[in-house]
């Protein structure tokens, strides 16, 4: 370790004339939050009376070998915290009356090897389809976003619209509609923190407490509990191998007598069976909100990792629906989960309604990121990032099916419809449940979901695996398991 050390003594004046702290070159945390950090320790430490005077910040700065900017920025912090006071023409000293709260001294620190250990004992998790964040873009997006904070501070990074910044939505209104049909001006999107934001905003300021949302089932569990939030019944609707049973809708909404208000869909790629729904549903969901004047919730969280042919259309693309369409879409599946960015598109008589409700919520949303993200946008970054993934996910995607057919032991008990694209593969299970086979997985290292988190009640004997946050490698070691977990089995069967 590298660093600066000096001591600590008060001459006959009150100044400190040697300091006696350490300031470690190749720590993670600043030189100057570490040189905050000592002097308020020294203070409460009683070593720094009140009014002791500190030495100027040239001498400071050679006492500590650092440069001077480190010492002007560390006292000016502790000036602003109220440790010091800065004296015209005398200099700085400790502050005859400390703060009450300490904050400069607070220390937010982990440790890197019980970090490491923790993740060793964790093994490894099968998601339920996320991308992979190890090829974001962001370096693209650091460098974005800080010149976006640098644009919109002379502007005096005050409060934003409360639907999005309107850049991002302008961008982004261009973007859909060229990428997925759509026809949208930017008046008509709202910006969110993804898409789980995006169905809460639109249960809170779209239903009342005793309307039904009609949900997929099994479907997207985290969906059926935004609609409960604003106190909405969920009634479940089958779905097979063509989607959703539009028939089976169609009855509860004439039981219902009108206390139907919406249907919740993911028609490209059901969540969580990957299934699309066919043409004459598609048609026969449009005919039925028609008729019972239903909104249409479209959830179309992964439209871009489409591989073989051409994506189906959104319904929201429908001219004469548009006005009962509420289109739901995320970019975290382009970047990264942990970039919350989702949207709504709406009739402008629903984003009335849905601005409103978020302003209450959280005034507005994270506007440096939106503002970064229209830059990359606008730049193609994000085009060429999905481009460059979908051609890496659909390798996944075909190693996967090639492991799961190359393996006898995987290929007799795991049944899989290849899907067309989408994130993950909807793997049902032969003479075993999906809650045995992830208890077994669990022993071994491997976290699965079971089936039962997708539906209401009850069990289903499949998992959704997620296989695009992991490598031809990774997907391999996971088989490896699967067939451990199978292994296990067949020698039960055989005592």
């Amino acid at each position: 370790m590298t660093g600066s050390r000096t001591n600590i003594s008060t001459g006959p004046a009150g100044r400190p004339w040697r300091f006696d702290l350490a300031l470690d070159d190749g720590a993670s945390v600043p030189r100057q939050t570490q040189l905050s950090r000592a002097i308020v320790q020294e203070i409460q430490r009683g070593r720094l009376l009140p009014g002791a005077t500190l030495p100027g910040s040239r001498t400071l700065a050679a006492q500590l070998r650092v440069n001077r900017k480190v010492v002007v920025a560390a006292v000016g912090e502790l000036v602003a915290q109220g440790w010091l006071e800065a004296l015209p023409a005398r200099g700085t000293r400790v502050a005859l009356n400390l703060p009450t709260l300490a904050v400069a001294d607070a220390e937010g620190h982990r440790s890197i090897e019980a970090a490491r250990a923790r993740r060793r004992a964790g093994g490894i998790a099968v998601n339920d389809g996320i991308p992979d964040a190890r090829i974001a873009p962001v370096d693209a997006l650091a460098r974005a976003e800080r010149r976006a904070l640098r644009a919109l501070a002379r502007t005096g990074l005050g409060y934003g619209d409360a639907a999005g910044d309107p850049v991002l939505r302008e961008v982004l209104a261009g973007f859909i509609n060229h990428a997925r049909g759509l026809s949208c001006s930017p008046e008509e999107v709202v910006l969110t923190r993804g898409s789980q934001g995006a169905l809460s905003l639109f249960a809170l300021a779209m239903l009342e407490p005793g309307e039904v949302v009609a949900v997929e089932h099994p479907g997207y569990a985290p969906a059926w509990r935004a609609f409960q939030l604003a106190r909405a019944d969920v009634v479940h609707v089958p779905v097979d191998a063509d989607g959703l049973r539009t028939e089976e809708l169609e009855a509860h909404a004439r039981r219902l007598k009108g206390r139907l208000r919406a249907v919740y869909v993911t028609p490209h790629h059901q969540y969580p069976t990957t299934v699309a729904l066919s043409a004459e549903r598609r048609m026969h969901l449009r005919r039925i909100c028609e008729t019972f004047g239903l909104y249409i919730v479209e959830d179309d969280y992964d439209y871009e990792y489409h591989f073989e042919g051409a994506p189906l259309l959104p319904l929201s693309a429908t001219k004469d629906l548009s006005s009962r369409c509420i289109y739901i879409a995320s970019l975290s599946k382009l970047i990264a989960p942990a970039v919350r960015l989702g949207y709504i598109i709406a009739d402008r008589s629903v984003v009335a309604r849905l601005r409103a409700v978020r302003e209450l919520l959280d005034r507005q949303g994270d506007v440096v990121l939106e503002r970064a993200v229209a830059e990359l946008i606008e730049d193609g970054e994000v085009q060429r990032h999905a481009r460059r993934a979908r051609q890496l996910y659909r390798q996944r995607r075909d190693h996967l099916l090639e492991q799961l057919a190359s393996r006898p032991r995987l290929r007799a008990a795991i049944a899989c419809d290849p899907p067309d694209g989408g994130l993950a593969l909807w793997m049902r299970l032969r003479g075993l449940s999906s809650e045995e086979l992830v208890g077994r997985a669990h022993a071994r290292g491997l976290a699965l979901t079971p089936g039962s988190a997708h539906v209401a009640a009850g069990s289903v004997p499949a998992f959704r695996f997620g296989f695009a946050a992991h490598t031809s490698e990774e997907l391999s070691r996971i088989c490896d398991t699967l067939e451990a977990c199978l292994e296990a089995d067949t020698g039960a069967k055989g005592r």
